[in-house]
């Protein structure tokens, strides 16, 4: 498959390298990054819109939600940077990381509060709504301000898909394939 749109070519100016040399860590960035490098707004729209930083969630709940969503969206570029990237750090088993893309909530390799998660993740890919019982389900785990977050990260990946999935990303070369 090939981009849509093809990605901007360094040298960056400094709104662009400061915020990718920090991200990136001396490694090559993601096609994503330097596609909306091409748009210095969008590029910090976007970079300001994400939810990587040490919030109220784990790096484990963070990633649950990230690769629930973007499995659901069949964003295989986001989901296979994520699988790579972050989920080792989250100590995600890779039953756990198929799960994502092929299993239900109620998988034995999921704890009570991660199955809460991906019901989570599974009724807002669907409805656009959290009903009162699943509402209740995410309290007993979370408090309110990740429960505000769990909505926003898994909004801001659900954009993240629109763009990956219109835009025709290709998976990068170092990133998972969706299991068969």
């Amino acid at each position: 498959m090939s981009a849509r749109i093809e990605p901007a070519t360094p040298p960056f100016g400094e709104d662009i390298a400061r915020p990718l040399d920090r991200l990136m860590k001396g490694q090559t960035p993601l096609r994503l990054f330097t596609t909306l490098a091409r748009d210095p707004r969008l590029f910090q729209r976007f970079f300001a819109g994400g939810l990587l930083d040490k919030g109220n969630l784990s790096i484990r709940q963070r990633e649950i939600v990230i690769l629930r969503t973007t499995a659901l969206c069949r964003s295989e570029y986001e989901w296979g940077v994520h699988v790579t990237t972050f989920s080792r750090l989250g100590g995600l088993t890779s039953e756990q990381v198929q799960a994502t893309v092929t299993g239900s909530a109620n998988e034995a390799c999921w704890l009570a509060e991660e199955q809460v998660l991906l019901r989570l993740c599974d009724s807002l890919h669907s409805h656009a709504d959290v009903d009162d019982g699943l509402w209740n389900g995410l309290r007993k785990y979370f408090a309110e301000v990740a429960i505000m977050e769990l909505l926003m990260l898994a909004g801001f990946y659900r954009t993240v898909c629109y763009l990956t999935n219109g835009l025709r990303m290709p998976v990068e070369k170092a990133g998972a394939r969706f299991p068969m």
